[in-house]
């Protein structure tokens, strides 16, 4: 088998690598799961919806491009900060906030989607929120979709 010499192989396995992995907002949960899994901030920037991924205590290890833009908060801003008592605590309650907490006390999981109102910060937006969380991933997440 012969290579090409004019670079074209290695610009198709760069362009393939470099392509983000993309998902829907009402992906099916193993496809979700697996993302999740796998996702680059290429990936999670890639997404025309919001994502927000924190660990058990709370605080944001992932933010994606979209939720930041659309929410006027900097990466800088969010990422190492408390979710529900810094960041959004507008959510901090038994909608948002109480169910990830009884999920994770009962070692469940959590795929539910609500309509919710964003308050902080903003006027108030009108938004879907998917809340996901698995006993076996160490970050939940929140996916965060605007009314349009």
């Amino acid at each position: 088998m012969t290579l090409p010499s004019d670079g074209s192989l290695f610009f198709l396995k760069a362009t393939l690598m470099t392509q983000p992995v993309l998902i829907e907002f009402d992906a099916a949960p193993a496809d979700v799961s697996a993302f999740l899994g796998r996702a680059s901030a290429v990936d999670l920037d890639a997404l025309e919806f919001g994502v927000i991924g924190f660990d058990a205590e709370g605080v944001v290890q992932r933010y994606n491009a979209h939720e930041s833009q659309l929410a006027g908060l900097s990466l800088d801003r969010v990422v190492g900060y408390s979710l529900f008592t810094v960041v959004a605590p507008c959510m901090n309650n038994f909608m948002v906030a109480q169910r990830f907490e009884d999920t994770a006390q009962a070692g469940g999981t959590l795929d539910e989607t609500i309509d919710y109102v964003l308050t902080l910060r903003m006027r108030p937006l009108k938004v879907k929120l998917r809340l996901l969380a698995e006993p076996a991933i160490p970050l939940r997440h929140l996916f965060v979709q605007r009314h349009r």
